[in-house]
């Protein structure tokens, strides 16, 4: 998928919003398998908040996502796009791990139980992951998925520049 296939595509996501609080992107063949790309609205509010929604950067990090999560090299090896883990262990906590952790995933969000509901599995399960770019990070919880197909849901951003 291309940027402007990725930009028309996010558009059509945004007017589910007023109806669903998680909506399905889209479904992408990766060399990892097949991944489920889900939006929410957690993450479009974020995004408004923080003037980075729909803007170039924003896709073109979406964009990243048809590389798949690697479950056999799950860590970023720095300077390479794609979908990585972020690790509770590493220290000091970074933005990134406030997000996912402190401020969604133990808060609990009150996404969370529409989440187990999707995938079906505890988030004791999920991987927290971060989609890279050059530009920003999108921040989710991916899930190995029923069937032999993987979802992310993405649910807020970092453009930190201190990575």
């Amino acid at each position: 998928m291309d940027i402007t296939e990725m930009a028309h595509r996010l558009a059509q996501v945004e007017e589910h919003f007023g109806s669903a609080s998680v909506v399905l992107l889209d479904e992408f063949e990766t060399s990892h398998g097949k991944l489920r790309v889900y939006l929410t609205d957690r993450l479009r509010r974020n995004c408004q908040k923080g003037r980075v929604w729909a803007t170039h950067e924003m896709i073109a990090t979406l964009k990243n996502v048809s590389y798949g999560f690697d479950r056999n090299a799950p860590r970023s090896r720095g300077g390479v796009d794609g979908i990585f883990r972020v690790d509770r262990r590493f220290k000091p906590a970074n933005s990134m791990m406030k997000k996912l952790f402190a401020r969604f995933i133990d808060k609990p969000d009150p996404l969370i139980p529409q989440l187990v509901q999707l995938f079906g599995t505890s988030p004791d399960t999920w991987t927290a992951v971060r989609v890279v770019s050059h530009h920003m990070r999108l921040l989710g919880v991916f899930d190995n998925g029923n069937l032999g197909v993987g979802c992310l849901v993405l649910v807020d951003y970092d453009d930190e520049k201190d990575r």
